[in-house]
């Protein structure tokens, strides 16, 4: 499939997800597309036995299937992003106590950010999933520092409590891997699943 034909097949697509930051990166990437959120709270995805990367996987093809399932002739994208600290997975903070928890772990020792990506077309059997992972290299935060952090609430509705794209990168040594997955969607990930779509 050209690339023209390609563009026809995938776009517009629906982007299962109501995160903005998502939201923001398709965009300045110049795809189009449409958003319908899905109904899946990942919160009540079973976690036992799976690695963290198998989680965004699962939780992601989760999200992808049900918004697919009412739209079967349309791509969907689908995302789930997490932080993995030393084997657990944190999600995002339910209470500013509990950010200010995640953010003291956090910023302790190094991270990863994981996100999981899928993309589903129902009615042509396409099914692709996969993950990227990104290792954050935090700097130590002062008492001061996570102070003003949570006053901020910045951390709210984020995986780890905070976004390095909302100054939290001030508080970061060095990441290795992509920026963009730290973000909530690896774009260069993005881009090697839809070119395999043929």
């Amino acid at each position: 499939m050209n690339n023209t034909n390609q563009q026809s097949f995938i776009s517009p697509f629906i982007l299962a997800s109501a995160s903005p930051r998502r939201k923001e990166l398709l965009e300045k990437a110049g795809y189009k597309f449409d958003i319908i959120v899905s109904d899946v709270d990942e919160s009540k995805i079973f976690t036992a036995g799976i690695s963290s990367a198998e989680f965004t996987r699962v939780a992601a093809l989760a999200k992808a299937k049900d918004v697919a399932a009412k739209f079967p002739d349309r791509i969907v994208v689908a995302a789930d992003t997490i932080v993995d600290y030393e084997g657990q997975i944190i999600g995002k903070p339910d209470s500013a106590e509990h950010a200010e928890e995640i953010i003291r772990k956090l910023f302790s020792k190094p991270h990863k950010v994981i996100t999981g990506i899928a993309i589903i077309k129902k009615d042509a059997g396409l099914e692709i999933v996969d993950c990227d992972i990104t290792t954050v290299y935090p700097k130590k935060m002062t008492e001061k520092q996570i102070a003003e952090h949570i006053a901020s609430e910045t951390w709210q509705g984020k995986a780890g409590a905070y976004g390095i794209q909302d100054g939290a990168d001030e508080f970061v040594e060095k990441i290795d891997g992509s920026y963009t997955n730290v973000m909530g969607l690896s774009m260069e990930l993005l881009e090697r699943m839809l070119g395999k779509i043929s």
